[in-house]
């Protein structure tokens, strides 16, 4: 919650080590450099500190691994569910925090 509240533009993929979220992880950790201005942060699904994703009105009925949220001055802007690739992350940045 404290990183949501502290920067303007947030990522947050939250999931496990499988193969619907590494590549996920990875294309953050890409982005890191290219995108200064978002703040990209990964947490374990099943950590206590996740319920915050888990537990998200925007993630009612997701199903698949990961949850992606995307906040914009500390509100969701966007929520997404299951593996996404370069584009459709860098769309949402793109449309929601930029």
């Amino acid at each position: 919650q404290k990183i949501i509240n502290e920067n303007e533009n947030v990522m947050v993929c939250c999931g496990r080590m499988g193969p619907m979220c590494i590549p996920v992880y990875e294309i953050m950790e890409e982005l890191e450099e290219e995108r200064p201005e978002v703040k990209f942060y990964s947490m374990a699904f099943d950590s206590p500190e996740s319920g915050v994703i888990r537990n998200a009105p925007e993630c009612r009925g997701f199903m698949g691994l990961p949850f992606t949220m995307y906040y914009k001055s500390g509100k969701v802007a966007k929520a997404t569910t299951s593996i996404q690739n370069m584009q459709q992350i860098t769309s949402n940045l793109d449309q929601f925090l930029s």
